[in-house]
């Protein structure tokens, strides 16, 4: 039975929690110097928050054990945009008996004269490999170059890496800028960005809900009711942010403590992950509906999307955020529906 499912509290007890913790990725920071567009979790120079902090990171460390995680990856944002916090976090990890899969950058800080030391000093802290991104989206903000001279670093030095990914980069390394909309169009073709998405297997969610939003046509609102329950929400494949906050695989914007989804999520704390998880998008859309919520007429992409929106109307206004959805984040929503141009 998947993790999600296995009973370890339920109904009885007034909570649930998630089976086991696998494939968690801890995120470091927002704010990242790119705001690409397949981002689910609207990261961008504009967001706030700060790094995680070393009282974070041991707390984080904590319930990743109690919930039986032994091995993580670090993300963003950008989190070598702080290298001292991301060798504190590396450290803090490796004190904890946590192993670290990867780091993730986009490799903006490549030409930097002291980039092979920062691989050196991660060595040492405890981190081995980096996932470098190299891809149309990325490639809007850094240019292609300085992913492949950080490859080249990490070759030099032994440090392990894989380029992410690594099928784009004979089409875009034919110019040493970064590209904008247009001349990826005619580089690639001029449904790349759904192209790209679609190959990754994205959850079209936080600023990739755009995406779908551009490239596939609305259905009726009938035929996007399925009432199956949402029961991955608290799967153990997660994000952990600076905040020491859940956040469900795929389905961004949902955010409570890791130490309720650890030790337990009260039932009727949070209203649209209950509505979620014992309905589907139709129980979500019976709660928005008793609050006046009203569909679009025209319909929307996908269930999903149908999703992203009642969520993102239900924490749209602070008394009714505040009232009643804490899970709820409206910064997300709103960098979601931002930095995504149709033109170059």
């Amino acid at each position: 039975m998947r993790d999600y499912l296995r009973v370890r509290s339920g109904e009885r007890s007034g909570e649930r929690r998630v089976g086991s913790l696998r494939h968690v990725g801890i995120m470091a920071n927002y704010a990242c110097n790119a705001a690409c567009r397949h981002c689910l979790y609207a990261c961008s120079p504009d967001r706030g928050g700060g790094y995680i902090t070393q009282a974070a990171a041991e707390k984080t460390c904590e319930l990743l054990i109690e919930g039986g995680c032994y091995s993580v990856h670090i993300g963003g944002g950008e989190p070598f945009l702080d290298f001292d916090g991301l060798l504190a976090l590396v450290e803090t990890l490796g004190r904890a008996g946590i192993s670290i899969d990867y780091i993730e950058t986009n490799a903006y800080w490549a030409e930097d004269p002291g980039a092979a030391q920062r691989l050196g000093a991660l060595r040492r802290a405890g981190a081995d490999a980096l996932c470098i991104s190299v891809d149309p989206f990325h490639a809007e903000y850094v240019p292609v170059k300085l992913p492949l001279k950080l490859a080249e670093i990490c070759r030099s030095a032994g440090f392990g890496y894989f380029l992410w990914q690594e099928r784009y980069v004979r089409a875009l390394s034919k110019r040493d800028a970064a590209y904008s909309r247009g001349e990826l169009e005619r580089a690639l073709s001029r449904d790349y960005i759904f192209a790209t998405a679609k190959s990754y297997g994205i959850r079209l969610g936080g600023r990739a809900v755009n995406i779908e939003e551009e490239f596939t046509k609305n259905k009726p609102l009938e035929s996007l009711l399925d009432a199956q329950p949402c029961r991955g929400l608290l799967s153990g494949g997660c994000h952990t942010d600076v905040n020491v906050m859940y956040i469900p695989s795929g389905c961004t914007g949902i955010a409570f403590p890791l130490e309720e989804a650890v030790r337990g999520v009260p039932i009727g704390k949070y209203p649209a992950f209950d509505a979620l998880f014992e309905g589907g998008v139709a129980g979500l859309l019976r709660h928005a509906q008793a609050l006046s919520f009203a569909a679009r007429p025209q319909g929307y992409p996908s269930g999903c999307a149908l999703c992203f929106h009642i969520r993102q109307w239900l924490c749209a206004d602070a008394s009714r955020r505040a009232a009643r959805h804490p899970e709820l984040d409206p910064e997300h929503y709103a960098e979601s529906l931002r930095h995504y141009s149709l033109h170059d």
